[in-house]
């Protein structure tokens, strides 16, 4: 039996359709949560967690392993990489712009207003810490009165 060898490069466009279970308009290149892939003898795909307490992380490494595998890869092994710790940095522009498209205030500088994802305002306010999910905040828009959420800078 021949054993296929694939290259990073390929591993990294697969990895390009799995779907970020907590925002699946995202996907965990978007994220920049893919550290690493490596090639020898089978794949060893390296994810850094948005933070080490995620409960996605595990069903986000499920989500890896069976794209790969249906898509023949027989060996795989995740590797989890908690440093250096995921920033908000690692989204991708076209992850942050994914994001204001959704609905979502894509994270920025917590100095500057917090723009309104439906009608650009910056006449926004913090109604909670709190969000959907732990990486999110609760804001509403002064000016057309939605209420939004906003990926807050990690």
């Amino acid at each position: 039996m021949v054993e296929t060898i694939y290259k990073p490069e390929q591993i990294l466009e697969w990895l390009s359709d799995v779907a970020d279970p907590e925002i699946p308009v995202l996907t965990i290149m978007d994220l920049g949560i893919v550290r690493d892939v490596e090639c020898n003898g089978g794949v060893t795909v390296s994810l850094t967690p948005t933070y080490s307490g995620c409960p996605a992380t595990e069903a986000i490494e499920a989500s890896v392993v069976a794209a790969l595998e249906e898509r023949g890869v027989a060996k795989i092994s995740i590797r989890r990489v908690l440093a250096p710790a995921w920033t908000t940095d690692w989204i991708s522009q076209e992850g942050r712009e994914k994001l204001r498209v959704y609905g979502i205030a894509p994270p920025q500088r917590r100095d500057r207003p917090i723009i309104c994802p439906r009608c650009d305002s910056s006449n926004t306010e913090l109604v909670s810490e709190f969000g959907s999910t732990a990486c999110k905040a609760s804001y509403r828009c002064v000016d057309c009165l939605e209420p939004f959420e906003y990926f807050k800078c990690l």
